[in-house]
């Protein structure tokens, strides 16, 4: 049910996030395009009042004086300035269109981009980066454009959209989650309803299955019956176990409260535990080497991590080869506690790393079957991780089998 939130919640806010930014981006694009397409408009538009002189600027300079088209050009939006050149490129007359003055910077940067360029261009450039843009006529004349103010004008509107967006996602967050409350909310409500229903039944057969078993041992056993009482026991053991496994389902599904949780030792938990299961292990000829560090204390429930380390060895135990040796490892940095519980026999197919930990799910039903499991137990453990905010991932390489739980400190 986490994991579905959790869905529903990320598909939600990046969908919205998406938009935001979609809008934002072709705000700020659009902003740009009528900038950079302005300042080019203006240099072109320069380009052609001046190609429409003969070139006559370094044979008599007083015919350029007569044209007033030059000179009363005026541009509103941006300083523009022209630089006549004769054909040695050398400047002969400075113009401004901006009624401003043609001031040391940029005559300085008439000369560097005289000096740098051999043939004739237009240079816009980016404008986020960018102090000038020009039209350079080799020979002929040079008009640059101060996009100072340009520049900073478009910095500004991107970070005020930054800053907006950020700010919106916040927002954005809010909606998110009331969305998927509203969404999940029906789905909610029917797996609270399954996991009463399933406690409820499991509380309302325990008892009369614990009255049909003290029937059964109470039956006088002889030839004629025996076979029918051995198979109602065992039924009836195999029905027990089931219940038990529900009710222990149940439990580990509702979240911990406070009072239950207390500083434990959770290195001599797991100690107990798989010392515990070397019986049943050596049994199975299936040895149990562990590698835990000591003293590492835990906020837990005890009950509960003591099932789940349970779980986690039995399931070990259930499925090594013959002669091998289950590992058992604990251990903390600054960050995490990590508890690794790692088997040699056959391998998790890739596609059940995520499935085993579903209530009934049993990648080998007629293995289970005969050992009366039912896929419950790996659904119990990760609901007991998950109460104590930890998580839990399952994967085999070589092999190898790992179940490996990583807490939070």
């Amino acid at each position: 049910m986490n994991d579905l939130k959790k869905k529903t919640f990320f598909t939600i806010f990046s969908i919205i996030s998406l938009f935001a930014c979609f809008f934002t981006i072709i705000f700020n694009v659009q902003t740009y395009r009528r900038e950079y397409y302005g300042i080019l408009n203006n240099l072109t538009k320069m380009r052609n009042i001046l190609n429409e002189e003969d070139n006559p600027f370094d044979e008599d300079i007083r015919k350029l004086s007569s044209n007033t088209e030059i000179y009363n050009r005026k541009v509103m939006d941006y300083e523009v300035y022209t630089f006549i050149l004769d054909r040695n490129n050398n400047v002969m007359l400075k113009i401004s269109h901006s009624d401003n003055i043609v001031n040391n910077d940029v005559l300085n940067e008439a000369y560097k981009i005289i000096n740098k360029n051999n043939k004739s261009k237009i240079k816009v450039g980016c404008l986020y980066l960018r102090s000038y843009a020009y039209n350079f006529n080799y020979g002929n004349f040079l008009t640059i454009i101060n996009i100072k103010n340009t520049r900073n004008n478009l910095i500004i509107n991107l970070l005020i959209s930054i800053f907006l967006v950020l700010a919106l996602e916040v927002l954005i967050y809010f909606i998110s989650k009331k969305i998927t409350e509203w969404i999940t909310e029906p789905v909610v409500e029917s797996f609270n309803r399954e996991k009463e229903f399933v406690a409820n039944a499991s509380h309302e057969l325990k008892t009369p299955l614990a009255v049909m078993m003290a029937s059964v041992d109470s039956i006088d056993v002889n030839k004629k019956n025996e076979k029918w009482i051995n198979n109602l026991k065992s039924e009836s053991d195999r029905m027990n176990n089931l219940i038990t496994r529900l009710l222990d389902l149940s439990k580990s599904e509702n979240f911990l409260n406070k009072e239950n949780v207390s500083e434990n030792d959770l290195s001599m938990i797991v100690e107990k535990r798989a010392l515990t299961f070397e019986s049943l292990a050596f049994e199975k000829n299936v040895k149990i080497e562990t590698n835990i560090d000591e003293k590492i204390n835990f906020m837990c429930n005890k009950e509960s991590i003591d099932e789940l380390v349970s779980i986690l060895i039995d399931n070990a135990i259930s499925h090594s080869i013959n002669n091998s040796t289950i590992k058992v490892n604990l251990s903390k940095n600054t960050k995490e506690i990590k508890l690794e519980v790692i088997n040699e026999g056959e391998s998790i197919n890739p596609d059940d790393y995520e499935k085993i930990f579903e209530r009934f799910y049993r990648s080998d039903k007629s293995h289970n079957r005969k050992s009366n499991r039912y896929g419950l137990g790996l659904a119990i453990a990760k609901n007991i991780v998950e109460s104590h905010d930890g998580k839990i991932i399952a994967f085999s390489k070589d092999g190898y089998t790992t179940f490996k739980i990583l807490f939070k400190i």
